[in-house]
């Protein structure tokens, strides 16, 4: 076996993650800790400054209810996330989040992150929920935030380990173990309850952008599933996996569309010049009362889109010359106008250059110019989050105050947002059912939890067991590629192609060809059936086998390899829970073929599944899905 150092460390609380999730899980949970005696310890897989769907920067924060301007409730916010979720999330764990994101929010203005402010100096609005900011340097000004409350509390930060295998004290979480991706140590983390906030997946799908694009991605390509296959691993029970996101970007590089519907006011049209909003509001009519909200639910908004697509009425195009030449003209005079003009053409460059650099660059090399030139967008392939417009993750439990008696015995089970399995605390893309936290939504999602995992210590203040077997048997599966690869990589002249084993990356493309062709990916128009997604389960059996063969030369490939085992466990988490959800409810996400239809009376409810640590086996449960507050009237719903 590889010569690895066994390192354990010993602590009360261990958060898993590095984005804004665990940054805001450390900062709360570090200031209980100090109060209490109890030591934090963070372990991130990369560095916190860039790490997490928010590393390269961000334009706005989306998550924004302003209870102190009176203009909105948080019931208005959970009606906003329920209606455009098709009717399934966890009304109890919006709530709960939309009542304490303003502060997240206040706090990272304290912290220093510039949001935009009028002559007034009130914040701007790029929609109701969303505040516009500068913000190349957001995830450093958190992750900063973080590491001092940290520090002040005499906690520990880890970083550069991946996380391979929950530990496990019978129903209870006693801790992780994982690999430096620096050098040759093994980490064994023991605490007495785990915060799970290592993000969602991408890549799991064939994406758009191949060959020199390979990489390329709306969600961070470095996440690949790790609080899910985490959670499935430790037997807990998982929610909404068949609720995939599918964000319509910019084409090729995935540049935000946000700030370009909702602060330029631009429309996109197919490539006749019609606008299929308008030409296609008839189908809305199909999936009522959803389809008749303002905002249009997003996957609506696809799939009227997509129709255009499939009917050949593409590529479609984002209006940019239109909107911003509409903007200017409405300045005044011709001064006025040319001086608006080039204002929005510095926002329209800036929205890319604060978080998709990538389609500024696209954009120079293609000679757009957005203020005469159209760009073409795109409906990505499909993502694994619980944070946007995705609701894939773990069923947690809520908060105990926001329970009905109807709700507390199917919503509530000791401490907010535990998961099925004892002292194991889930936020961020991690936890689910609860879309539409965003960044400031996570992070307030995290300080919930940080505060929440710190009760259930000083109320249960045992150490659990670690099993020293599995341990030294995950260590020895931790290390295996690089055995596999040493042993064998003689065999071939190539070493990328070899008989004995399979490489990271080609392991990667099959697994996108077959979620691809047959669980409704770009390739197949987002359309399946029962035939497809039985086929598909019994080729990623076949890859679960073949995982036991995958190769790496090196620390850098052996991350690589679990990324893929990582993918693959979320994979097989979609494609059965798409299986046992029999309609169609998310049409541009996905579309079950032979169950084309939305039906309320049997599929109103939660798909959820398990796998069975002990046996091995997948469990798949209807649960209840029930109101916090009452549901709103229609009329309500559509603005009058």
């Amino acid at each position: 076996m590889a010569n690895f150092e066994t390192v354990e460390v010993t602590t009360d609380l261990l958060i898993l993650g590095g984005g804004m999730a665990a940054c805001g899980a450390a900062v709360e949970a570090s200031y209980w800790a100090k109060k209490n005696g109890l030591k934090v310890t963070l372990v991130d897989k990369a560095a916190m400054e860039r790490s997490g769907a928010v590393a390269m920067g961000l334009s706005a924060i989306n998550q924004y209810v302003g209870l102190n301007e009176g203009k909105n409730t948080v019931k208005d916010y959970v009606d906003y996330v329920r209606m455009d979720l098709m009717g399934i999330i966890r009304e109890d764990l919006v709530a709960n989040i939309a009542r304490h994101v303003d502060s997240s929010v206040h706090l990272f203005e304290k912290w220093g992150l510039p949001i935009w402010t009028d002559a007034e100096g009130k914040y701007v609005h790029e929609g109701r929920w969303q505040l516009m900011i500068n913000g190349e340097s957001y995830k450093v000004i958190i992750a900063e935030a973080a590491k001092n409350a940290l520090a002040e509390a005499g906690g520990e930060y880890f970083e550069r380990i991946f996380v391979t295998e929950p530990l496990l004290d019978g129903d209870r979480i006693a801790g992780a173990v994982g690999f430096s991706t620096r050098e040759n140590k093994f980490y064994v983390f023991n605490a007495k309850a785990t915060i799970v906030a290592m993000g969602g997946a991408v890549h799991v799908f064939k994406p758009r952008s191949t060959g020199e694009g390979l990489g390329r991605a709306w969600y961070p390509p470095w996440n690949s599933g790790s609080s899910a296959y985490f959670t499935l691993r430790a037997g807990a029970e998982m929610t909404s996996q068949e609720v995939r996101f599918i964000p319509v970007r910019f084409k090729d590089a995935y540049g935000p569309v946000g700030a370009w519907f909702l602060l330029f006011k631009s429309a996109a049209t197919n490539a006749m010049g019609g606008n299929y909003m308008i030409e296609r509001r008839d189908e809305l009519e199909s999936w009522k009362p959803y389809g008749l909200v303002k905002p249009i639910p997003a996957n609506l908004r696809n799939w009227l889109g997509m129709l255009d697509t499939m009917e050949g009425k593409g590529p479609i195009f984002m209006r940019t010359e239109e909107a911003i030449q509409k903007i200017a003209s409405e300045a005044g005079d011709e001064k006025a106008a040319k001086k608006k003009l080039k204002e929005l053409e510095a926002e329209a460059w800036e929205d890319f250059l604060d978080m998709t650099i990538s389609q500024a660059i696209l954009w120079a090399a293609s000679n757009v110019e957005p203020e005469k030139k159209s760009s073409e967008i795109a409906a990505a392939e499909p993502y694994f989050i619980g944070s946007h417009s995705g609701a894939s993750g773990a069923w947690v439990s809520g908060p105990e105050d926001l329970q009905s008696a109807e709700t507390k015995s199917e919503y509530f089970w000791g401490y907010s947002h535990m998961a099925t399995v004892k002292g194991m605390f889930c936020a961020g893309d991690a936890s689910g059912a609860s879309s539409h936290k965003f960044s400031s939504g996570s992070h307030a999602e995290g300080r919930i939890v940080g505060k929440s995992a710190i009760k259930f210590i000083v109320e249960n203040n045992t150490m659990p067991k670690i099993d020293k077997g599995k341990v030294d048997e995950y260590l020895k599966r931790a290390v295996l590629p690089l055995e596999i690869y040493e042993q064998h990589k003689n065999a071939s002249t190539d070493p990328e192609v070899n008989p004995n084993y399979i490489k990271p990356k080609m392991f990667m493309f099959r697994l996108q060809k077959i979620m691809d062709e047959y669980v409704a990916g770009v390739t197949s128009q987002f359309s399946t059936n029962k035939a497809c997604l039985n086929k598909a389960l019994e080729l990623l059996g076949f890859m679960h086998e073949d995982s036991d063969k995958l190769a790496a030369k090196d620390l850098h490939e052996l991350l690589r390899c679990w990324e893929n085992v990582q993918r693959l466990w979320q994979a097989e988490a979609h494609a059965r829970t798409i299986l046992f959800r029999e309609e169609t409810r998310w049409p541009g996400y996905y579309r079950r073929a032979d169950f084309p239809k939305m039906d309320e009376n049997n599929w109103h409810v939660f798909a959820n599944c398990r796998w069975n640590p002990n046996t091995g086996e997948w469990e798949m449960t209807k649960r209840p899905m029930l109101h916090v507050y009452p549901k709103a009237q229609e009329h309500e719903l559509l603005g009058g």
